[in-house]
């Protein structure tokens, strides 16, 4: 193969290429969403503001706290912004060790990867947050009013939409371990158990430690296991060599 003789040098240094376009996309879209900061922090603490008390405002105690906040808010909206381009990266890089029937799930694989991320993070967005901010608001009282800080919202909104934009990348992940014949149809449904007391334990890693967060993070995942199995049994590595045992239920039937 031509790739065999390709040094190890010349790996680093296409790999250096890409990490720069990498860094490169990042800072552009970091750039962008800094301009439109307040913008996005006003879309982003929309679903608190629903749930806060009348007159209620979010609060920063320290001096360049709001200004740290808009940052972290610019970065993270611009790693969304470049995502479809560092899994373009990615897969560019990969590539040339696969196959050629394999090479054509390259764009696919970027297409649906950033729609389910972005799917995962509407979801968290339109279906968790007033969820859990309604029920977090319901342990405020005559004597116990909420004051949220910006930098603590922006901390565990940021982390929950994170967390649910990567989960929901579950039926790539297992389409592509599927179609590699790592994992097949009936090893995910033999594992189901196991993989649904698997799923309430990264629930429990990835949000805040609060119940509500956990189990709205695990329901959706338990059903994109679900679906993963099906992703596997359609899209999964075929074998054609059927074992001596189902070749004679075959001749008995």
């Amino acid at each position: 193969m031509a790739d065999d003789k390709i040094p190890f040098t010349s790996h680093l240094d296409e790999l250096r290429k890409r990490l720069i376009i990498c860094v490169i996309a990042l800072v552009i879209g970091f750039v962008i969403s800094y301009v439109f900061s307040e913008l996005l922090f006003d879309i982003l603490v929309k679903p608190l503001q629903k749930e806060l008390p009348p007159d209620s405002l979010l609060i920063f105690t320290g001096l360049p706290e709001a200004f740290f906040v808009y940052l972290k808010l610019s970065l993270f909206a611009g790693l969304f912004l470049s995502f479809p381009v560092i899994l373009w990266e990615t897969w560019g890089f990969v590539a040339p060790g696969l196959y050629d029937h394999e090479k054509k799930y390259i764009f696919p694989f970027v297409i649906f990867s950033s729609i389910l991320f972005a799917i995962g993070l509407c979801f968290c967005y339109f279906v968790v947050f007033p969820f859990a901010f309604k029920f977090f608001m319901g342990y405020s009282s005559d004597i116990i009013r909420p004051l949220p800080s910006i930098k603590e919202y922006l901390s565990f909104s940021c982390k929950l939409l994170l967390a649910f934009g990567i989960i929901f990348e579950l039926p790539v992940f297992i389409l592509f371990l599927a179609k590699m014949g790592i994992v097949n149809e009936k090893m995910l449904r033999s594992q189901r158990k196991f993989a649904i007391l698997g799923i309430f334990v990264v629930a429990a890693v990835l949000t805040p430690p609060d119940v509500v967060s956990q189990v709205l993070m695990a329901v959706p995942l338990i059903l994109l296991y679900e679906i993963s199995i099906y992703v596997a049994k359609i899209f999964g590595k075929k074998s054609d060599v059927k074992k001596p045992e189902e070749a004679e239920e075959e001749g008995e039937e």
